[in-house]
């Protein structure tokens, strides 16, 4: 295990070689400090990452997995052999700007309570707009759709300083994810089963049901380039998106609401699939089948996992959780940004 530092900045690579040398150097640059250490975790990669940082970052520390495990047992994997008080799992995607970590360092400091916060997230392609993965902090609603501060379902905000002020959310993005690691180890660390996709969502469900505070600090910024601005969808990612909600929502569910919630959830599973068949797209159609197939073939397996979650749960209603649909308050009622949402009681 590493000498213990109070911050880790880990970066997971996996065959970025090109993202990391133009990425990295904010990150060096931007990190400079005694108290901080930064770190690659390269998950098995077949590029010349490793190589290059040796050469091109000497004073990056490098974390060798042996091989591709995903975000998520690629983090706890490598968080394993780190020794700080807080952890910044930090996408390679990422530009940082001056003294980032510090209003997150200061906040954590003086408030216990906190688990895990995240920075202000815009977008590297367009700065004056919010990022899709994380914007100004992470929600959820009644039937397990992710939403946020700055970003309801596809339509992204353009940021004014609407949002700057500190607040409790439900989840804090896996792009830049500042947490402490006594409390990541604590509550069992990402999901290793969900690979990549909604791990992060899930951690906050089990810190959030437990107990401990989500917040957004957006007096820190960073800007990340991130996947939403792909114009087709990736089969891979819908698969995973969707059996991954599935596991999550069966995993933190209360008993009150399993069965109710998770029957609305497949109607909406199926109505997705046939509109992918509508639009001719039969590669995605497929990926949600099998994300639903998958998912019932998992969840026996994860049944002690949602018992052990119960038992810790001292908040039964996460009020970060709205307790509706955004699917219907976006194309029923037009609302297009978090503002206008009003029904979280």
């Amino acid at each position: 295990m590493q000498n213990e530092n109070k911050i880790a900045v880990v970066i997971l690579n996996w065959n970025g070689c090109e993202m990391l040398r133009k990425f990295l150097p904010s990150v060096v640059q931007y990190s400079d400090n005694d108290c901080i250490d930064i770190y690659v975790a390269d998950n098995g990669s077949t590029d010349d990452s490793v190589k290059m940082l040796h050469t091109e970052f000497p004073s990056v520390n490098i974390i060798i997995l042996q091989q591709n495990y995903g975000f998520a047992e690629g983090y706890n994997k490598a968080l394993e052999q780190i020794s700080a008080q807080y952890a910044v799992l930090l996408n390679s995607d990422v530009e940082v700007t001056p003294n980032w970590l510090t209003p997150l360092a200061s906040y954590m400091d003086s408030h216990p309570e906190v688990a895990a916060c995240q920075p202000k997230i815009l977008s590297y392609r367009d700065k004056n707009k919010f990022e899709y993965a994380g914007a100004a902090g992470g929600y959820l609603d009644k039937y397990g759709y992710p939403f946020c501060r700055g970003r309801i379902l596809n339509v992204v905000e353009t940021d004014y300083g609407q949002y700057d002020t500190i607040t409790s959310i439900f989840w804090a993005t896996g792009a830049a994810l500042f947490i402490r690691l006594a409390d990541y180890r604590g509550i069992g660390g990402l999901d290793g089963r969900f690979f990549a996709h909604m791990e992060e969502i899930d951690l906050c469900w089990r810190l959030r049901a437990s107990g401990y505070d989500i917040v957004c600090i957006p007096q820190s910024v960073v800007y990340h380039v991130g996947g939403a601005t792909l114009s087709k969808e990736n089969p891979r990612k819908t698969f995973l998106n969707f059996r991954n909600n599935l596991l999550m929502l069966y995993k933190n569910l209360p008993n009150s609401e399993l069965n109710s919630v998770m029957s609305v959830r497949t109607v909406l599973d199926y109505v997705a699939m046939l509109q992918y068949l509508f639009r001719g797209d039969m590669k995605n159609a497929k990926a949600v089948l099998s994300a639903r197939k998958e998912y019932h073939k998992m969840k026996h397996d994860l049944a002690i996992d949602r018992d052990l979650n119960l038992q810790k749960t001292s908040i039964s209603v996460v009020p970060e959780r709205i307790k509706n649909s955004i699917l219907w308050q976006f194309y029923a009622k037009g609302i297009r940004s978090f503002s206008q949402i009003s029904n979280f009681k």
